[in-house]
């Protein structure tokens, strides 16, 4: 008997469409180990169980079966993104517990593609932090349990994993994308500013926050960002030789980068320098006012989230992050200093055509509920191990975070992959090149 959960997005839209194998079954098998195993990593804030296998049998009856990229997939969506028919209650005990009257427009593209919606995946309030926890639930990741996995995509990074999923929807307004997948040893692309659609009156925190997919391999990261993105799907290609800057600094002063990851950053850079790519160690010109620009950001964007909100039913580190953004709206929604921010970066990447560096700058911190800790002791454990993402939601440039090498405990490390304006496709063939000469381990031994 074949076991189609753990095995990629690819192969199981390929094996459906040729009728090896039905919807149903598929989705059954993956809400068969979601039962199974997320009492221990708690990524799911609600699964879909009757729902998915109504919609699964839907997608069997499609004229159109032959041709859907993402036939029968199974899929689970990050908790700030409408589905229809589900709450969307963003990690918080402030936000109603009503049906959404209709998909996100990424969730639309989805489902259009084939797949099916599992359930919808625990963030932390307000996907404000780089921990997922809170009232509704603890992520945690699925390598080590007693570490969190990361956020705010956490819950969709654990239950891909995992192999609950193929495949999950998330977003990266300062690193959510980047953070999580880099913790649980996923690939993720964070698009450039307007590639995939953000959707009508969904936050972006003024423009930073994008959607994008969460994969074990860069073939399925490939094939769901196209089904986003609104492109053909179509295979990688050689990106040619290309100029690819290595940088170990860190963009915040204060904060270094552990040993393991720094490691992981020179291996990367070997592989591409092997694969025929010019590589050389080069510092983008981060500016020392990058961490204030960054904060003011971080914490306006949850002042405009938090407005329509009881503040007496947030949690206190949010009620805080909400209370210190106010004071930021207005210079912030002006755009002024991202694009200053851009100015400054766009010479270096004139000079280089893709910036690797490490994902993280250290393991993510321990699992448990942050939420009910202090703000600033919040703060500094996001600052602290997760200091290279925010960069370039600031700028609105595309970055990924591509597995490469372990850390002691035997948890994944991961790079992160940075290139200019419409380059994602560029992106996206380096990382393959990056797991044809480093194959990963695709999911976490849970079973």
């Amino acid at each position: 008997m074949t076991t189609w959960a753990g095995r990629t997005a690819a192969e199981i839209s390929a094996a459906v469409r040729e009728k090896r194998v039905t919807p149903r079954e598929v989705v059954a098998e993956h809400l068969a180990r979601i039962e199974r195993l997320d009492g221990r990593v708690g990524a799911f804030r609600t699964v879909r169980a009757e729902a998915a296998l109504a919609e699964a049998d839907e997608v069997a009856a499609r004229g159109d079966l032959a041709e859907l990229p993402l036939a029968g997939v199974p899929v689970a969506v990050k908790d700030n993104l409408a589905v229809r028919g589900e709450s969307r209650r963003i990690g918080s005990a402030a936000t109603p517990d009503t049906p959404a009257p209709q998909d996100h427009v990424t969730v639309a593209r989805l489902r259009a593609a084939g797949a099916v919606v599992v359930g919808l995946t625990n963030v932390p309030e307000l996907c404000v932090f780089g921990t997922t926890d809170g009232v509704l639930g603890i992520a945690r990741n699925p390598w080590d349990p007693t570490r969190s996995a990361g956020g705010s995509s956490g819950g969709s990074a654990a239950a891909v994993a995992a192999g609950m999923v193929p495949i999950a929807l998330g977003n990266d307004g300062m690193g959510s994308l980047r953070i999580p997948a880099a913790n649980c040893g996923l690939v993720t692309i964070k698009p450039g500013q307007g590639v995939v659609p953000t959707g009508d009156g969904d936050s972006t925190w003024f423009g930073m926050s994008e959607n994008g997919p969460l994969a074990t391999t860069v073939e399925d990261a490939r094939l769901m960002y196209s089904v986003l993105a609104g492109t053909e799907p179509g295979p990688g290609s050689a990106p040619g030789v290309l100029r690819v800057a290595v940088s170990l600094r860190s963009p915040l002063v204060g904060v270094t980068i552990s040993r393991p990851y720094a490691a992981a950053a020179r291996d990367a850079a070997g592989l591409l320098m092997r694969a025929g790519h010019q590589v050389r160690r080069a510092d983008p010109p981060y500016p020392m006012s990058l961490a204030t620009t960054s904060l003011a950001h971080w914490t306006a964007g949850t002042a405009a989230d938090a407005r329509p909100l009881d503040p007496r039913l947030l949690t206190r580190r949010t009620r805080v992050h909400a209370r210190l953004g106010r004071p930021f709206l207005r210079t912030v929604s002006s755009g002024a200093s991202r694009e200053q921010l851009r100015r400054r970066l766009e010479p270096f990447f004139t000079e280089h055509d893709v910036l690797l560096t490490p994902a993280l700058a250290r393991r993510s911190p321990k699992a448990g509920p942050w939420h009910e800790r202090g703000w600033l002791s919040n703060v500094l454990a996001n600052t602290n191990y997760s200091p290279l993402t925010p960069a370039w939601n600031l700028t609105g440039w595309p970055a990924m975070s591509v597995p490469c090498g372990t850390l002691p405990s035997g948890a994944p490390c991961a790079v992160q992959l940075v290139g200019r304006p419409g380059t994602e496709s560029r992106l996206l063939d380096l990382a393959g090149q990056l797991e044809e000469r480093n194959p990963w381990q695709r999911t976490a031994p849970m079973d």
